[in-house]
């Protein structure tokens, strides 16, 4: 609770970010446009005048801990705190100005596709006190790409990397995804704006770009030729200063001939391809409305393998959907050993609000709680044990890392042994102790992004030691984003070095700088 003669800075802003890649990006845009109005970050939401929650609506238990948020700050309101209170997000698109009517304490509701105005309305706000909900316009477009052509980097835990967006919304229309009834139907931005950006972010120093999309691959622009995003990664891939070039999400359809070619061609795109399967079962697959069967799946993961036999895939699944059989779900579980994933990130399903899976009887909740926690639960084992099995190759080879910093958890004990499962995943800020494997938010999941989380930059500078006093725990990740730790100096951060790998477990290599 905040006592009530506490004084803040009307100016100091609070801004914690939930969920994906999508959510960090926002976040650091709507920094960067409140910060040139003459607002200070801070910390902790105590020290804040304006507190922001930036909210991702995937699953029912990231809505739950909104709610559980804004309660807190019902609570310091009726304690005499006086505290703007702004939700922003794919929740706030979501529930509009019902949020407000159920959670009064919210001064503002603000969805993804209106963050531009929100440093406005939240001048208005403080001065008036009156509660805003911002709606969608017709303009919103045009300056939504002004926002994003005019970021700048701020403050970012690994201020070498970051994200460029380079489609919105989604067009899929899963029957279990909110995504398209939040972010909107999908919008490629012009390929010179997001060349033009990404030049900006190198010329500042950033070494690593992330192309980003709900569907990145679906990437399609027209300006009297037509591009896609091979062609984004070609006109990006000779800046100078550019290290690194990746992309997230692919959807299995659209224009993977080019991305093949391309990310074969050019060096400086990795060689890790994230690309959900969401489930093993053609019957779930046609449930589910995903456009593509088991087999076209696996044919295309075969196709970038044979390309790139390198190359790293994640996936995601869902357990636990309407109507999933024992057999549908063993069908999943032979599809992780058939493509052998470097990770997944595997959900039980919740049903979403607005979806073809909440509208339509045809498509029930219908699996008990207990299913669900089960079958995750073997999933989990199963992935946890085809990544053990397959990252012992790393064992005694030598792999490029670029290095992030201090790690932010412990992955080594008093003696430079591998953290037991147990406690290693019990230290994550998610719904479950579990390995990255699990749909995790926080923590080692991504570690490697430009996450604006206020709450993650509290730890930023935290020092891990092992053994040699002089040396701490540093964290990389390799081109095809698997994690790093060894032994280092601080102010390796940013660099590009070469560790030789001593052990694995199922989540992390262990190795010692090499020359």
């Amino acid at each position: 609770m905040i006592k009530k003669n506490k004084q803040t800075d009307p100016r100091a802003v609070y801004l914690e970010t939930m969920g994906c890649q999508m959510n960090q990006l926002d976040s650091e845009l709507v920094l960067s446009q409140i910060t040139q109005m003459g607002y200070t970050p801070v910390d902790n939401p105590e020290d804040a005048s304006v507190v922001i929650y930036n909210t991702c609506s995937v699953r029912q238990h990231a809505e739950d801990k909104v709610i559980s948020k804004i309660g807190q700050i019902k609570h310091d309101k009726a304690h005499g705190r006086d505290v703007t209170l702004a939700v922003i997000g794919c929740m706030a698109q979501r529930m509009g100005p019902k949020l407000l009517e159920e959670n009064p304490q919210v001064d503002i509701s603000c969805g993804p596709g209106q963050i531009h105005q929100l440093g406005e309305k939240l001048k208005q706000q403080q001065a008036d006190k009156a509660p805003v909900v911002i709606r969608n316009s017709k303009a919103d477009l045009d300056a939504l790409e002004q926002l994003d052509a005019a970021r700048q980097i701020f403050d970012q835990t690994v201020p070498f990397s970051a994200y460029v967006r380079v489609i919105r919304g989604c067009s899929k229309f899963c029957h279990f995804c909110v995504v398209p009834f939040t972010r909107g139907l999908e919008r490629s931005r012009p390929i010179d704006n997001v060349v033009e950006e990404t030049r900006k972010l190198v010329d500042q120093g950033v070494k690593e770009i992330t192309l980003l999309g709900q569907t990145v691959n679906s990437y399609h622009y027209v300006n009297g030729k037509s591009y896609c995003l091979a062609d984004v990664m070609e006109r990006i891939h000779d800046f100078d200063g550019l290290e690194r070039i990746r992309f997230v999400t692919s959807y299995p359809c659209d224009f993977h001939d080019e991305i093949i070619q391309a990310m074969a061609a050019l060096p400086k795109v990795c060689r890790y391809l994230h690309m959900p399967a969401q489930h093993g079962a053609d019957s779930v697959l046609k449930r589910m409305n995903r456009h593509y069967n088991r087999t076209q799946y696996v044919e295309l993961i075969r196709q970038y393998r044979d390309a790139m036999p390198d190359i790293a895939i994640a996936g995601d699944i869902i357990v636990g959907y309407s109507g999933e059989t024992d057999e549908e779900f063993e069908q999943t579980k032979t599809l992780l050993e058939e493509i052998r994933y470097k990770n997944n990130y595997i959900f039980q399903y919740s049903v979403r609000p607005r979806t073809r899976a909440d509208r339509d009887d045809a498509y029930p909740d219908d699996i008990p709680r207990s299913v669900k926690k089960r079958r995750n639960h073997e999933l989990l084992e199963l992935q946890n044990r085809i990544s053990a099995e397959d990252n012992q190759r790393f064992v005694g080879q030598t792999v490029e890392v670029l290095i992030e910093g201090p790690s932010k958890k412990p992955h080594l004990d008093a003696n430079n042994a591998p953290l037991t499962k147990a406690t290693l995943y019990d230290t994550h800020d998610d719904q479950t102790p579990s390995p990255p494997q699990s749909a995790q938010l926080h923590g080692i999941a991504n570690l490697s992004r430009p996450a604006i989380l206020n709450a993650e930059r509290r730890t930023q500078n935290t020092e891990h030691r092992i053994q040699n006093a002089d040396c701490i725990q540093l964290v990389g990740r390799t081109r095809g984003d698997y994690i790093v730790v060894f032994p280092g100096r601080a102010d390796l951060a940013g660099q590009l070095r070469n560790v030789t790998i001593e052990k694995a477990s199922a989540v992390t290599l262990f190795g010692q700088l090499s020359g």
